[in-house]
């Protein structure tokens, strides 16, 4: 199994500012709705996206406000390589918060966060490495690099890719096996001082697109995959499984040409 990843699901306060925020400074459209009983979920993108590239799902549950915690660390987006402070500014004129600007990070990359909370990082890439603003990559803090590392070659057969060592963590990355630079990868980041982290509930899950839900679910269980929510409990239209810290992972089956994303 090397599926590629789909998207990474975000939970919000307020819908509307939500969808307002994302619209307005990076420029995404809405590519699907679905209106459950209490809740909604929306599928962003940025209008031009790759057939590989990963979107943002946002869920809004009717009368909650998510916790952000800590296990998750923040989703990167893509600026072409050399114009970092020139989107940056951008983004300060149209009135985000300042919250770490590219000086403050060596002028290689810089941060911004959505209405509640979430951090998103703007880093700089090829200009054809992707559409402007499209997600780059996920990060999520692991309590156990080797661990993390196995359970995405092992179950997922995902490479890494590059990896940076510091004296007080480390930042590896994670991508599926020959996978288009338009691609969303995984970051795993593990702090040195064995630090435990809160999942809170403001990040959901991050999605795996497969080609047969039922094959590679089965697979992940071969595997010793936490069998989570399997196809079954999920009238087999998806399936979720945990990794060794308890971040989600969504399994989804996608036809892209359908009239819907969603499976149901």
């Amino acid at each position: 199994m090397d599926g590629i990843l789909d998207h990474t699901m975000i939970r919000v306060a307020d819908l509307e500012e939500s969808l307002d925020w994302y619209q307005t400074h990076l420029e995404y459209e809405e590519k699907d709705r679905y209106e459950g009983d209490g809740f909604t979920i929306v599928y962003l993108g940025p209008e031009d996206m790759h057939e590989d590239g990963a979107m943002l799902e946002i869920t809004h549950n009717e009368g909650e406000e998510p916790d952000v915690g800590d296990a998750w660390g923040h989703i990167a987006v893509r600026v072409p390589d050399g114009e970092l402070e020139d989107y940056y500014q951008q983004l300060m004129d149209e009135g985000v918060d300042d919250y770490r600007d590219p000086e403050s990070c060596g002028g290689d990359y810089a941060f911004v966060k959505d209405p509640d909370g979430h951090e998103i990082e703007i880093v700089q890439r090829d200009p054809d490495a992707g559409a402007l603003w499209s997600i780059d990559h996920t990060m999520i803090r692991v309590e156990d690099a080797d661990e993390a590392l196995g359970f995405w070659t092992r179950k997922f057969e995902y490479d890494e890719v590059g990896r940076w060592e510091a004296d007080t963590f480390a930042n590896y990355f994670v991508e599926p096996r020959d996978a288009p630079e338009e691609a969303m990868s995984v970051e795993l980041t593990y702090n040195y001082d064995g630090r435990s982290y809160e999942q809170g509930d403001a990040w959901g899950h991050l999605c795996v697109r497969v080609d047969d839900l039922q094959d590679d679910w089965d697979q992940l269980l071969e595997r010793e995959a936490d069998d989570y929510r399997d196809p079954e409990s999920n009238d087999n239209m998806y399936a979720f499984t945990k990794d060794q810290d308890g971040h989600e992972i969504e399994l989804i089956e996608r036809d892209l040409e359908a009239d819907s994303l969603f499976p149901f």
